[in-house]
């Protein structure tokens, strides 16, 4: 019989090390339901995401995914290994760019890099981290990246009993 229970959680600011690079896995295989799904759950009606025979008139021959699918699906990678639990809020994105298009059948891996950090000057027991993501497809071709602030717990001072350290 287990004598403590371990809960899955993200990093903590104090446990996040400016300058290291976070790989996320598993990966994820996007797919047209995905997209469709996406794209109309957001009220998206871009003919590139969901008319095929539009679509295979462009440069690219056919659907793309949804880009503000490929932005969450970046950010969404990371949460498990980096911010489960332990973040506060969202602060903010900047540099969003998306150098190659997502297609369907794609499967996307991202990774993060602490790229700052620094204690909270008006939230005391909170720091706010500057991640840098990155998400590439299969063939290691950079789709996304983008830059977000957020606020973050520092670690409590005396952890619950059985928790996680």
């Amino acid at each position: 019989m287990p004598s403590r229970r371990i809960v899955q959680r993200g990093l903590y600011f104090d446990e996040l090390e400016e300058g290291a690079v976070y790989v996320h896995s598993p990966g994820r295989t996007v797919t047209e339901a995905d997209n469709v799904l996406f794209t109309t759950l957001t009220m998206n009606t871009q003919s590139l995401h969901l008319d095929a025979a539009w679509a295979e008139q462009t440069e690219f021959g056919e659907r793309l995914v949804n880009s503000m699918f490929t932005l969450s699906t970046m950010v969404g990678l990371s949460v498990a290994q980096l911010t489960q639990g332990t973040i506060v809020a969202n602060l903010g994105f900047s540099d969003v760019a998306f150098p190659a298009p997502v297609r369907h059948g794609d499967t996307l891996y991202a990774e993060t890099l602490i790229a700052g950090k620094r204690l909270s000057s008006s939230r005391s027991g909170q720091g706010i981290v500057e991640f840098a993501h990155t998400l590439r497809n299969q063939h290691g071709t950079v789709v996304a990246t983008a830059r977000r602030s957020t606020l973050m717990r520092c670690a409590p001072a005396d952890p619950a009993p059985g928790g996680a350290s």
